[in-house]
């Protein structure tokens, strides 16, 4: 059963992948660099300080670094626990592929990309829904598309993007949770 899911893994993947084109290379570049979304990052830290003040923004940036080493960490503990080759680092399927990313990588279960921003998104998104209701949904779709250039650019299965969206998303729950929980021990309303 699993090399069957595996299977057609790997026929996605072929078929996400090879939908790419030269013209809208760059883009999917730019949008899988981890540099590209630091001003993203710095709005979400503003909007989060003009609701909740300085005290609180102390606590979401200790939050946010220790969530983001967490998400980051433990993908690298299925990466080596795993030990999935990417498909740019299969030599059966580099024919078949379009691989236009900087590097390959070793392994690539599950993808910290997806991990990281969907930990992100639901994290922000959660922190601040009740200022902004509609800002989770951007930022969902963010986080799915920083996903989908991961394919794209050809370092992962869709099955290695689902797993770290899933994984994102709880540990984005759980550390929403423990700020909550933070803010209410430290910085009384």
């Amino acid at each position: 059963m699993i090399e069957k899911l595996l299977e057609y893994d790997t026929e996605l993947f072929l078929f996400l992948n090879n939908q790419g084109s030269e013209p809208w290379d760059n883009l999917w570049l730019i949008i899988t660099n981890k540099l590209t979304f630091i001003p993203l990052y710095a709005i979400l830290l503003f909007l989060l300080y003009k609701k909740y003040g300085l005290k609180s923004l102390l606590v979401f940036v200790v939050v946010v670094a220790l969530m983001i080493t967490f998400t980051d960490q433990i993908t690298n503990v299925f990466k080596r626990g795993f030990q999935r080759p990417r498909p740019c680092g299969e030599a059966n399927l580099i024919d078949q592929m379009r691989f236009i990313a900087v590097r390959c990588g070793k392994y690539g279960f599950f993808s910290g990309h997806s991990s990281n921003s969907m930990a992100a998104a639901i994290f922000a998104g959660l922190m601040l829904k009740q200022y902004y209701k509609y800002l989770i949904f951007i930022l969902l779709f963010w986080s799915l598309i920083v996903a989908y250039s991961r394919i794209y650019v050809g370092v992962h299965y869709p099955l290695d993007i689902v797993c770290g969206l899933a994984f994102g998303a709880i540990s984005g729950f759980l550390f929403y949770k423990l700020a909550k929980y933070l803010l209410k021990r430290f910085v009384p309303s």
